[in-house]
């Protein structure tokens, strides 16, 4: 999407460990109308699928799912990551490493809201070593439910995630592959 990576270039910053900050539109503050129009990205991309459910990790896939959702016309569900009063006991879970973070969590979607009839696209703000998405796709394993495929904003294509998911016949469709960060805080995307 030619439109994201011009935003890339002219608003996001590189930091040294391969770390993209976009917090000017995506992950801190949200350019809604942009979101918009990602929204309408993924929902050409997957149309053709009879999506029930769109699924994400909280806290900045959820934007996206939500103007992806609305497009599709389903609900939005997002893995919590954090146990809470006000989650039930009932719930999937599975183990997942980020990659920004640097540490290991719990992914928590409660039973009720998850189940053999859905079928599911995943949206996620960032892919880089796929963690998140393997996370997730069990989740959607546990539930019987069917995954067709994931949406994603920015790629690291560089790093293993995507060309991993690719390879065990998964759809994922990036709107926007970095090819390459450079030390003098510049990036490249792959052309395709």
């Amino acid at each position: 999407m030619k439109a994201l990576e011009e935003k890339i270039l002219k608003e996001g910053k590189v930091y040294p460990g391969n770390v993209l900050k976009v917090g000017s539109f995506l992950n801190h503050q949200i350019d809604v109308s942009f979101m918009e129009e990602i929204g309408k990205e993924f929902h050409s991309l997957f149309q053709n699928e009879k999506i029930t459910k769109v699924l994400t990790i909280e806290t900045s896939g959820i934007p996206v799912a939500c103007f992806a959702a609305i497009c599709f016309g389903v609900p939005v569900l997002f893995a919590k990551k954090h146990q809470t009063k006000n989650l039930s006991d009932d719930c999937y879970s599975t183990e997942i490493t980020s990659f920004t973070h640097g540490n290991t969590y719990q992914a928590r979607i409660e039973k009720k809201y998850l189940n053999s009839d859905d079928v599911v696209l995943i949206i996620d703000d960032f892919l880089a070593n796929g963690c998140a998405l393997e996370g997730l796709m069990d989740l959607i394993r546990q539930a019987g439910a069917k995954c067709v495929g994931c949406g994603i904003v920015i790629e690291k294509a560089f790093q293993d995630g995507g060309k991993r998911l690719r390879e065990q016949g998964i759809r994922v469709e990036s709107l926007a592959r970095i090819a390459k960060m450079n030390d003098d805080g510049t990036l490249e995307f792959i052309k395709e």
